[in-house]
């Protein structure tokens, strides 16, 4: 299987439990990639949602993927503090300079005091009927909420104290090595 690269960039696909394509992210720096995770940044990049419509994100983000848990989380550099945007999706997969997942509607926002709320749960219900997504996956999301909020609580992952300098400094890096070439 291909990984992502350091300092090259990839597309973000997101999909829906039925196949179709949810969003897209034009471009996205990787500063890790292993098997089992994709760390990328993005800044300004062009995102394409599923009826066409385009928008551009407003601030620098870090993104953290794993192929392991069943959530990604988007760490959004704002001037008052970083808020974390966790979306409950199927691990990822790398495919054809892609990282592709699955989105399954709930989400988790994280405030910079690490206070937290659960978004979406109507529209996951929803889906869930209209998509039928079996049982299994209705239990293995809500184990990962539970997961997820445990890393909020615990500082773990993407919310520890380090994570957000350590991958801002590589992504800064890598962008002036790039300029250099």
């Amino acid at each position: 299987m291909a990984l992502p690269v350091e300092g090259e960039t990839i597309q973000i696909h997101s999909y829906k439990h039925n196949g179709r394509i949810h969003r897209i992210w034009q471009e996205t720096m990787v500063l890790k990639g292993t098997k089992n995770v994709v760390i990328g940044a993005n800044e300004k990049t062009l995102v394409t949602e599923s009826d066409g419509r385009t928008w551009l994100t407003r601030e620098p983000s870090i993104c953290y993927f794993h192929a392991e848990h069943w959530f990604n989380i988007i760490c959004m550099l704002r001037e008052d503090g970083v808020y974390y945007y966790c979306n409950m999706s199927s691990p990822f997969v790398y495919d054809n300079n892609s990282l592709k997942y699955i989105d399954y509607d709930l989400d988790v926002k994280v405030f910079p005091d690490m206070s937290y709320t659960l978004l979406d749960e109507d529209e996951y219900e929803e889906h869930k009927k209209m998509m039928e997504y079996p049982e299994v996956i209705d239990k293995i999301l809500k184990r990962n909420v539970a997961k997820l909020i445990s890393w909020i609580q615990q500082r773990r992952g993407p919310f520890a104290p380090d994570f957000i300098e350590v991958w801002t400094n590589r992504y800064h890096l890598n962008r002036e090595i790039q300029g250099e070439k």
